[in-house]
């Protein structure tokens, strides 16, 4: 096998390839671009001071700025991201088994369902991206930070306020669905299937910089912080990259085929089970669900009722990632969801009924319903490991802390350093495998994985 090297030659070679790489990468600078326009009302001596500011919030937004790529601490018109597009395509697919008239529909003509599921999550997007702009907005100005004064001005609802405040929300929501535009180019005409995973993926690379050299400004522990790091940083690539790759391979016997007035003997395969089958998507719905009392507790925060009030102060303080409580229900939750995420997909598939129908049948097992019971039964039990991984990695950055405290400089770089690096490598990876199909595609058999 050649080098990875010669692999890449090729790419500069096949002139399709070439342009949709290029494509990409220009798509992704102007992603970047956008995401330095500021949103129209922002006071940014305020927001200024509230960056330097945020103590025990600094979790919650650097986890914002980690799906929006730096912009929520900006407040730019991109600072929400493509997150509330990703959050309507969660809640439809959770919606398909449980109404059975979608759940149908889904099964009857799938192409019509994906058109059909596409269209809806744009729809739902919408209200979706007005929620999180209200919320972001809300917990920004609830946030009190002394000689900045409010970051959002002139926000609400009143008869004075009304034009200034939809006039922000419309620049936001347009902002968001402009990064779910080039999301869907870059699937279309650059590298397939991966258009919104790498508009999130470029966010956490162009933030890295900012966050390693926040810890180099610690003079006192810098050598002992950039070594700690890499090695935090490599340990964690080495167990995401062995999670993802793990596999329970179930034995699987095929018909024989017919040649002439004979059958071939029965054929012996494997189908594939991935230890960690949801991916992001659970981190991503649990820090979702835990922004909710966050978001809430804001709207009280400046009520009159004492009582009222400190418990809106608390709710906003342990939510905001800066207590045990919130990593602990941030662990459960992620462990919850990855099982709950994984039985939607599983269900999906529907392995019981596709195998009866190809005449496949695993040893031992009865066709149809007894394969698809059987298969849950081996998928949930090996999605146990994947689940506690996620959750581990969901905490990383609280545990790193809690056993090494290194103040607030460099909660950022952890939290990139394990949520943020999962999907760093499985993008990275998706996209290696998508290029060296397309190089398979146009007759080039080197491979860019070195086997």
């Amino acid at each position: 096998m050649k080098s990875t090297f010669s692999a890449w030659r090729y790419l500069w070679k096949s002139e399709d390839i070439r342009k949709k790489l290029l494509f990409t990468l220009g798509i992704l600078v102007i992603y970047r671009l956008a995401a330095n326009v500021p949103v129209p009302g922002i006071n940014t001596d305020a927001l200024v001071n509230l960056r330097a500011n945020m103590g025990a919030s600094g979790t919650f937004f650097d986890f914002l700025d980690l799906l929006s790529g730096g912009t929520v601490s900006s407040f730019s018109l991109l600072s929400m991201g493509v997150y509330p597009y990703i959050t309507a395509q969660i809640i439809l697919q959770l919606l398909v088994p449980i109404i059975p008239a979608l759940q149908r529909r889904m099964e009857d003509d799938p192409r019509d369902g994906r058109k059909w599921m596409e269209k809806w999550t744009y729809y739902l997007a919408v209200p979706m991206a007005a929620l999180s702009a209200i919320g972001q907005i809300n917990i920004f100005n609830s946030i009190s930070i002394q000689g900045g004064g409010a970051p959002i001005l002139n926000f609400g609802f009143s008869s004075g306020l009304i034009l200034a405040s939809t006039a922000m929300l419309l620049s936001m929501i347009a902002g968001t669905m402009f990064a779910i535009w080039l999301g869907e180019l870059i699937s279309e005409y650059g590298i397939r299937q991966q258009g919104l995973s790498l508009i999130i993926f470029a966010g956490i690379v162009a933030k890295m910089p900012s966050n390693f050299r926040s810890i180099l400004l610690d003079e006192q522990n810098r050598v002992f912080m950039v070594f700690f790091t890499i090695i935090l940083i490599i340990l964690t690539i080495f167990a995401i990259v062995y999670v993802q790759q793990g596999r329970r391979n179930v034995p699987v016997m095929y018909p024989g085929r017919r040649m002439g007035n004979r059958m071939s003997m029965p054929v012996k395969g494997t189908l594939p089970l991935m230890v960690n089958m949801s991916g992001m998507i659970p981190l991503i719905f649990s820090s979702a669900f835990l922004q909710f009392p966050a978001i809430i507790a804001s709207y009280f925060a400046s009520s009159k009722i004492e009582w009222v009030a400190n418990f809106a102060a608390k709710t906003s303080e342990v939510f905001g990632g800066g207590s045990w409580v919130y990593w602990l229900l941030y662990f459960l939750m992620v462990v919850g969801f990855t099982f709950f995420y994984t039985d939607v997909l599983f269900a999906q598939q529907n392995y019981g009924d596709n195998l009866k129908k190809m005449g496949a049948q695993i040893p031992g097992i009865n066709r149809g319903a007894p394969t698809q019971k059987y298969l849950t039964k081996v998928q949930r039990r090996i999605t146990l490991p994947g689940a506690l991984f996620l959750g581990l990695v969901a905490i990383l950055p609280f545990l790193v802390q809690l056993f090494l405290p290194l103040g607030n400089r460099s909660s950022g770089l952890f939290l990139v350093s394990s949520a943020g690096l999962l999907i760093v490598v499985g993008v990275v990876r998706d996209v290696f495998l998508n290029i060296e199909a397309e190089l398979q595609l146009h007759g080039y058999e080197d491979s860019l994985l070195v086997r």
